[in-house]
């Protein structure tokens, strides 16, 4: 099993499904013949052809309008929207449409289209093409939200989004595109998170670029004895919090570690989530997210932005030693 880079994994789960099924096409901006802004879908038109395969013109939603109509027509169409921060120029088709058609619809005909998007900070990309928009789906019934952290993950999510029946955002975090690791044929299922590290002392959760983060911050934490365990959500809707307290459950303590603003973040919706289970001998629950401003630009200042793995250890280290009242306010 050869390992390979995160952006090859989801052009190799594209590719596969576009062979296995004539009833997949893909369109977006810049997918076709130039391979894509962060070169992830090279080769795909030369080899699927432009009935398959093929460019739009500048216009988020009209490429998910085109989406919905051909979902419901019979195809299942994969679109990518460039950047995540563009998702607001689509999102009137995706949840006034997409998202509701098969309740509208009397679960009579089903929308099966994937949305792939670029997210995420830490490029110097600025404001306004580094953001997560997951805030801004979390709450829409009728919508799955993907977001994979390793190239296995990115093919076996992938390829489950096109399966899938339903609409599903598959969100791509830019600064994992170069990660390498390995790769199987599996299809893997939607809503089901992964224990990466077992530990006894503290559960920490996150997804995408953030799972990585916890991992190195994992390491520093050892090296002071104190065994993180850490969860890698793998998919922000639906939630799979059997995982969550499951771990929690053995460990007393759990962070939740979100790149996106604290308010409103699926941060603050796991914590709920296991305050309402209320368990018995929970010590300590809190997150650590980013502050409620927009990305900075300055390379100084948006490398402050983010909770890194050190953050992530020292914020650990402070509520264990420190013994703050059970749902404490969020670290800062």
């Amino acid at each position: 099993m050869s390992d390979i880079e995160f952006r090859h994994a989801v052009r190799d789960a594209l590719d596969e499904e576009l062979a296995r099924d004539e009833s997949v096409i893909f369109f977006g901006e810049d997918i076709a013949a130039a391979g894509g802004v962060f070169a992830v879908t090279t080769g795909l038109y030369e080899k699927h052809g432009p009935d398959r395969v093929f460019d739009t013109a500048i216009s988020e939603l009209a490429i998910s309008g085109a989406a919905f109509g051909s979902a419901v027509a019979g195809l299942r169409p994969v679109v990518e929207v460039m950047f995540g921060d563009f998702l607001l120029l689509a999102l009137d088709s995706l949840i006034n449409q997409s998202a509701k058609y098969w309740y509208l619809s009397n679960e009579q005909a089903s929308v099966p289209l994937v949305l792939r998007s670029a997210v995420g900070g830490g490029g110097r990309f600025g404001a306004i093409h580094s953001q997560m928009p997951i805030t801004w789906l979390l709450g829409v019934p009728g919508i799955k939200i993907v977001c994979p952290s390793t190239p296995g993950d990115a093919k076996a999510l992938l390829k489950a989004a096109i399966r899938d029946d339903n609409p599903v955002v598959f969100l791509e975090h830019k600064r994992l595109y170069s990660i390498k690791g390995p790769v199987t044929e599996e299809v893997a299922e939607i809503g089901k998170a992964s224990v990466v590290r077992e530990g006894s002392d503290v559960t920490i959760v996150s997804a995408m670029k953030g799972v990585h983060d916890c991992l190195a911050a994992a390491e520093i934490l050892a090296a002071q004895g104190v065994q993180a365990e850490v969860i890698d959500l793998r998919t922000l809707r639906p939630l799979d919090t059997d995982t969550v307290l499951t771990s929690t459950k053995k460990t007393n303590r759990i962070l939740v570690v979100e790149e996106g603003p604290e308010t409103g973040g699926w941060a603050g919706e796991i914590l709920a989530c296991v305050v309402d289970q209320a368990l018995e001998h929970l010590d300590d629950a809190w997150r650590l997210a980013t502050p409620d401003r927009p990305v900075p630009y300055s390379p100084p200042l948006e490398d402050a932005f983010y909770p890194d793995a050190q953050k992530i250890a020292d914020s650990v280290l402070g509520r264990m030693t420190q013994g703050e009242p059970l749902i404490a306010g969020a670290a800062r």
